[in-house]
């Protein structure tokens, strides 16, 4: 979840500054999956008035929990995959990582949700409307995060402390 926050960040702040569209967009844009892409419009119409921090709570909040719902589970997937690599390796398979995401999400993923929830182009589209380089540099902060955080903890166990071993007992 944090390098879902991580991307969340990046998209956000793309959204606001270069794109025009407002900050929250992009979340309002990840609700459409299970409701009317309406907030997202309203957002960009308000962008565009000079409103670049338009929110409407319902949407945006759906939107959150969604993207952090699947980057947990793209993170977890990670996870499993990192076990095998040498703690040096984690960053830049955590990139590459989040590349292959962005590929999975763009042509595979997110066409499939759409059709399964009705949500239609607003969701298949997601990556050419964001704009490709953009989406892409998301899924690369996203993987990027990923590996970061598994180089941080790697090795780092929270289970059960080791026994101490007692000292001799004299009589």
């Amino acid at each position: 979840m944090f390098a879902a926050t991580a991307m969340a960040m990046f998209a956000m702040i793309a959204s606001v500054s270069y794109q025009h569209h407002g900050f929250f967009t992009p979340l309002f844009h990840i609700s459409a999956l299970l409701s009317s892409p309406q907030a997202m419009m309203e957002s960009i119409k308000q962008a565009m008035t000079g409103h670049n921090f338009w929110f409407s709570a319902g949407p945006g909040l759906l939107g959150l929990m969604i993207h952090m719902v699947t980057g947990a589970a793209y993170g977890m997937i990670f996870l499993l995959i990192a076990r095998g690599l040498r703690r040096n390796m984690v960053i830049p398979a955590g990139m590459v990582y989040g590349l292959g995401v962005f590929v999975v999400s763009s042509f595979v993923a997110l066409p499939v949700a759409a059709k399964v929830t009705g949500a239609g182009s607003v969701i298949t589209n997601m990556a050419k409307m964001v704009g490709w380089s953009t989406f892409a540099v998301e899924h690369l902060v996203f993987g990027a995060a990923l590996g970061l955080l598994t180089f941080a903890f790697a090795g780092v166990r929270t289970a059960e402390p080791q026994a101490q071993p007692r000292s001799p007992v004299t009589v």
